[in-house]
């Protein structure tokens, strides 16, 4: 993949494969060109060369739709609406029933959090979700992209903005939700991807490493 903004070039010759039901990650440091990828996944972008292919099949030939509903992102801001935080999970697919709402944030291990509310699902949020810490946010975004039961998940810097503690709960909840799923990390720290089965390690624009996290260390 080639890709610039205008006349600046972000991305140079990057091309890398995640294999069903792998989990690859992509680090590197600000501005290498992470969070363009993830864009151009969501075809907020297409690549100037080059093609994205899902399942063999180029993402510029099917429907927008089509190409984010295969996509579950756990994005590292979480938008949230000023509603209930049984709304704020089941955007992730607007036919899910409250039953399905309900295991998906058991799956998230956010219900103990909801049940001890004083309106359970229907605990308003308030403005971007400003009654919840940062930790129960991602958690209803993870809620959310399990709901969507998508073929893929997208982790984009989940959790660099949590404190380590924090931190640690949430990549253990991500950890579990995506067993055996495709899985594409994008993350700034090494650490946060121990059990990544590829590291691809990029760098103004292109792939210097690849590896595991023993290989890289």
């Amino acid at each position: 993949i080639h890709f610039a903004y205008q006349d600046r070039p972000i991305l140079r010759g990057v091309s890398f494969v995640v294999p069903a039901g792998r989990k690859i990650a992509i680090v590197g440091p600000s501005g290498a060109g992470k969070s363009t990828i993830s864009r151009l996944l969501f075809r907020f972008y297409d690549p100037q060369k080059g093609t994205i292919e899902i399942d063999g099949q180029n993402i510029r030939d099917v429907q927008q739709s089509s190409v984010r509903a295969a996509i579950g992102i756990v994005p590292q801001d979480t938008v949230m609406f000023n509603a209930s935080i049984g709304y704020n999970i089941g955007y992730g697919r607007e036919t899910a029933t409250q039953e399905e709402i309900e295991e998906a944030a058991r799956l998230a291990s956010i219900d103990k959090f909801i049940d001890r509310l004083p309106e359970k699902f229907d605990t308003m949020v308030g403005e971007r979700g400003l009654k919840l810490s940062g930790g129960e946010k991602q958690r209803v975004a993870i809620a959310r992209a399990i709901l969507k039961r998508s073929s893929i998940f997208l982790f984009d810097e989940a959790t660099s903005a949590l404190d380590s503690r924090t931190e640690k709960e949430i990549q253990t909840s991500l950890n579990d939700v995506s067993k055996n799923q495709t899985t594409l990390v994008i993350a700034h720290r090494l650490s946060t991807i121990i059990d990544a089965d590829q590291i691809i390690v990029l760098s103004e624009g292109k792939v210097i490493e690849t590896g595991t996290h023993t290989e890289l260390r």
